[in-house]
């Protein structure tokens, strides 16, 4: 049994993007109950410490985070755009979603875990260096990413993303970098209209859509075909899952057909390349997902994957 560790806190539950927003405090508070049973007695719980703006300035464009910090209403809600909105809550739940992150990184590089899942939010991989978009203030990923290299010295970084929305900001981040690999699976055409295949970067750009419909057959495939394969022969020395679980049957934004099984199976699979390639230090975060019981129930298989790796 691996030694995971989860990392959360309850401010990511008092982000509200607006009443009826699908992105609503419900997810995490569905995954809180479904971590909290017996079976995950075993996880080393922490609380997500919350980073400093200037770490996101490592990745962000600067003045987008100032503006983003700077206009977090008192009470209400600020737009960003007409999907991506922020409560009195949402700052400092976005410092804790990339804190998190990066506390899992040294968490697992310094060999106290074997490997982690950060149940945080707001979510991230939409987010560009210079724009916040789709339900996403920071890219978490990315700046975990970023914080291995900068703070352990770290090269080869490899994000697999099995979100069913493809992940434009960590490509718009990684694709200029031959050292960090993005290799996501995702319904297309759908939001936000990228991650075609034709799309390579410098070589280190795997996207593998998936056609509307399309169910574990389809998505294994592509995983064994295609995805896993690129990661294994990066040989990456840390790999970080964007956790989007949106690609279930039963979710309401989108029309792939997985189930819990599906997301079982992946995290064996990714953790084990993780085993093989960087001693296991896989560290995870959550995307999407948004019907909230299909949401526990896949986060849940999730995380007993990671246990079990």
């Amino acid at each position: 049994m691996a030694r995971t560790a989860l990392y959360t806190h309850a401010i990511c539950v008092e982000h509200e993007p607006g009443q009826g927003h699908p992105e609503c405090p419900d997810r995490l508070r569905s995954i809180n109950q479904h971590l909290a049973v017996e079976r995950f007695d075993a996880l080393d719980r922490h609380e997500a410490p919350m980073s400093d703006a200037t770490v996101l300035k490592n990745v962000h464009n600067a003045e987008l985070v100032d503006t983003i910090l700077a206009n977090v209403p008192a009470q209400g809600y600020a737009a960003i755009d007409g999907d991506t909105l922020m409560s009195p809550a949402s700052g400092e739940a976005a410092l804790r979603a990339v804190g998190g992150i990066c506390a899992a990184v040294d968490t697992v590089i310094a060999g106290d875990a074997d490997n982690a899942f950060c149940a945080v939010r707001p979510p991230g991989h939409h987010a560009e260096p210079d724009r916040a978009m789709g339900f996403c203030l920071f890219n978490n990923v990315v700046l975990g990413a970023d914080h291995a290299r900068r703070q352990h010295g770290l090269t080869r970084v490899a994000v697999v993303d099995f979100d069913v929305h493809h992940g434009n900001g960590t490509q718009a981040a990684f694709e200029a970098d031959g050292d960090l690999l993005f290799a996501s699976t995702h319904q297309f055409p759908l939001y936000p209209g990228t991650g075609d295949v034709g799309e390579i970067g410098v070589g280190n750009i795997w996207n593998a859509p998936l056609r509307p419909m399309a169910g574990s057959n389809e998505f294994r495939d592509a995983m064994t075909n295609r995805i896993l394969p690129a990661v294994r022969a990066h040989k990456p020395e840390l790999i970080i899952i964007s956790a989007g679980f949106d690609a279930h049957r039963d979710d309401p934004l989108a029309a792939l057909q997985l189930v819990e099984a599906d997301y079982k199976w992946v995290t064996t699979e990714i953790a084990n390349i993780a085993a093989e390639s960087c001693s296991g230090r896989l560290v995870s975060s959550l995307e999407g997902g948004y019907n909230i019981d299909a949401l526990g129930r896949s986060t849940a298989e999730h995380v007993a994957a990671l246990m079990a790796a």
